[in-house]
């Protein structure tokens, strides 16, 4: 998966990289990335830092301009040259290549604009160590940011807490509760990661938060990485996996960078609000084991690690929501649900929350719906992020259906009757094969409640 899909980059970014473990080699793959595909006409990525640069990074770009002040940005005219272009301040004696302050920064930022530019920039140092903590005056992480991406390198697990392997150790033991020497672990680098004076420092409210989680080459370290992540989605929008590759470039080495995998809250919406008029009575409520239809479906939600689970009520509203009472579920009205299955859909989608990387759709009349069935759509989701993922069944499209948040905005187009299926002519549909005929089932007659009935007792025994 290319990085820039990983980490959902917009074509005009505004994307700041701080921390450890290939912020630069990060910027110049995404600039590269945002360029592919761009021969039709002459584009250009800016890469800068608030920081500094070490000389021979520069060389990685197309074009390497030295400003020395404000008046300088001002005064370009017509556009910057195609290519990954690197704005710096002078070179020092040390071979690094001042960085921009806030001012020339913004004057900067009115060319991106103006040109409809990307513009990423890295916003500290951390001398090519895979960890490290915050200085006292870093990150300077512009405010207009509209994107951060939180580096850590994971061959810093399990190495001796040193300068050898983690920048400003010092800072990192206060942050991390370890003692100098100590062995780095998973949980010490959690702490640093979602400390306010670590990971969390200076980032701008309404930025997108990122981590990647860089250096993932094995198979042990992947596992680290895993491990690292999940008591972090509270933390950051995303968290991505990466190994890398290394280039050599000059006397250092840069990676090509590969994302393995993209953890984002994914959410359930259990659409429960039909009035089952075909069938004669509150589908919502029919038995499934002692427990009513609507109940099974939102706990196998909940077991797969899905989050929120909202579920949507209409008809027999006050009767289904008192039998998901007690779960930790959201529950919503939709009132209009006598206008069509797509109102139901309207609701569910509006109570998702900003972060939501994507949504599982269940519907309240298929209790049959394994727990491991919904968590390979995720699983796939994770690796893939494609845009609609499906079961599919003897060669038929079975449920339930995930969709990326890419789609989100086309379910607004939906109306009356119309479901997610509608979406499918849109958007690419990755399929997930599936041996169980029993997905295919819904119930709209007592002939096919008294055939899934039989099923489960079947499975019981």
């Amino acid at each position: 998966m290319k990085i820039t899909q990983a980490l959902r980059v917009p074509l005009l970014a505004r994307l700041a990289a701080v921390g450890a473990g290939g912020k630069t080699s990060l910027l110049f793959q995404v600039g590269r990335e945002l360029l592919a595909g761009k021969s039709e006409r002459a584009m250009s990525v800016l890469i800068t830092t608030t920081t500094h640069l070490a000389s021979w990074q520069a060389t990685l770009a197309d074009q390497h301009i030295i400003i020395e002040n404000v008046e300088q940005i001002a005064a370009w005219s017509g556009e910057i040259p195609p290519g990954v272009v690197v704005i710096t301040g002078p070179e020092g004696k040390d071979q690094r290549l001042g960085g921009l302050v806030e001012a020339m920064l913004v004057q900067l930022l009115s060319v991106a604009e103006e040109q409809k530019l990307p513009l990423l920039i890295e916003a500290d140092g951390a001398r090519l160590r895979p960890l490290k903590a915050a200085g006292v005056h870093e990150p300077a992480i512009p405010e207009f940011a509209s994107q951060v991406v939180v580096c850590a390198g994971m061959t810093g697990v399990g190495k001796p807490l040193t300068s050898e392997w983690v920048h400003r150790a010092e800072r990192f033991a206060e942050l991390s509760g370890l003692k100098l020497g100590q062995v780095v672990t998973p949980i010490s680098i959690q702490r640093v990661l979602a400390h306010p004076e670590g990971g969390m420092k200076n980032i701008p409210a309404n930025a997108r938060r990122t981590l990647l989680l860089t250096q993932a080459d094995t198979p042990e370290l992947q596992a680290k990485a895993a491990s690292i992540a999940e008591p972090l989605m509270s933390y950051y929008d995303s968290i991505v996996t990466s190994q890398g590759t290394p280039i050599s470039k000059g006397s250092e080495s840069i990676y090509r960078l590969e994302a393995l995998n993209v953890c984002e809250m994914v959410a359930g919406i259990v659409l429960a609000a039909g009035g089952s008029s075909r069938f004669g009575q509150a589908k919502q409520l029919l038995n499934w084991g002692g427990k009513p239809f609507v109940r099974q479906v939102a706990e196998t939600a909940l077991q797969a690690g899905l989050s929120p689970v909202i579920v949507v009520v209409g008809a027999y509203a006050e009767e289904v929501s008192s039998v998901v009472e007690g779960l930790p579920v959201q529950v919503v009205v939709n009132s209009a649900w006598e206008q069509g299955h797509s109102t139901s859909i309207t609701c569910g989608m509006k109570a998702l929350p900003k972060k939501t990387g994507a949504a599982v759709f269940l519907l309240s009349d298929q209790p049959q719906i394994p727990v491991q069935l919904v968590r390979s759509l995720v699983e796939m989701h994770q690796q893939t992020l494609a845009k609609i993922i499906a079961p599919l069944v003897d060669g038929q499209r079975g449920n339930p259906v995930l969709f990326d948040r890419d789609t989100f905005g086309d379910f607004a187009s939906l109306s009356r009757e119309q479901g997610g299926r509608a979406l499918f002519s849109h958007f690419p549909v990755q399929w997930l094969p599936w041996h169980d005929p029993s997905l295919l089932l819904d119930v709209d007659t007592l002939e096919d409640y008294e055939r899934l009935v039989e099923l489960y007792r079947q499975g019981e025994t």
